[in-house]
């Protein structure tokens, strides 16, 4: 068996982030730390990457003020509590092919210090040393203690409701090791 590891590059790596909410979503960037992804005979088999959560970017909002104070609420405790919490996890579980180049991901989801299990689908491909794979994330924030105006926790948010659900579109590349 012949085993193969890729190491993620943070410069061409990025995490695109949409959250909704009944009038409308907000949408941005968070940074990939760093990670690897291993591969047996040619098919994903292992990996894991760090997010920095101190790096949450919300593109929609062009007012700097008010964008100044929107991310603030994001790194709160509300959220995603940056100051104790810098790093978020993804560790993968488990991997099955569903055809070529898409593959099934499970693995541990890890924000705020709470982890829970994720399943979603992934298009992995190499091309040369450089490997590529992307695939859409679907989070229950409230799993992670981010409770903000969620309907599970409050009632009569009316208009002011954030969905429980955000998604994060993860795009990773990564280098071969020698």
């Amino acid at each position: 068996m012949e085993t193969t590891k890729f190491e993620i590059s943070s410069a061409q790596s990025n995490i695109n982030w949409t959250g909704k909410k009944v009038t409308g979503a907000h949408n941005g960037t968070i940074a990939v730390k760093s990670g690897s992804l291993t591969l047996n005979d040619g098919k994903l088999n292992s990996g894991n990457f760090i997010i920095d959560t101190t790096s949450i970017i919300i593109l929609d909002v062009t007012d700097p003020g008010t964008n100044a104070q929107f991310a603030g609420h994001l790194f709160s405790e509300d959220f995603f509590a940056t100051e104790q919490f810098p790093e978020a996890t993804f560790n993968i579980t488990a991997v099955d092919e569903t055809n070529e180049g898409s593959s099934l991901i499970t693995g541990d989801l890890t924000i705020k210090g709470i982890t829970h299990p994720v399943t979603f689908a992934a298009e992995v491909e190499v091309n040369g040393n450089t490997l590529t794979a992307s695939g859409k994330i679907f989070v229950d924030r409230t799993k992670y203690n981010m409770k903000f105006r969620s309907g599970n926790f409050f009632t009569n948010l009316g208009d002011t409701l954030i969905y429980n659900e955000f998604e994060l579109d993860v795009n990773l590349t990564a280098s071969l090791t020698i």
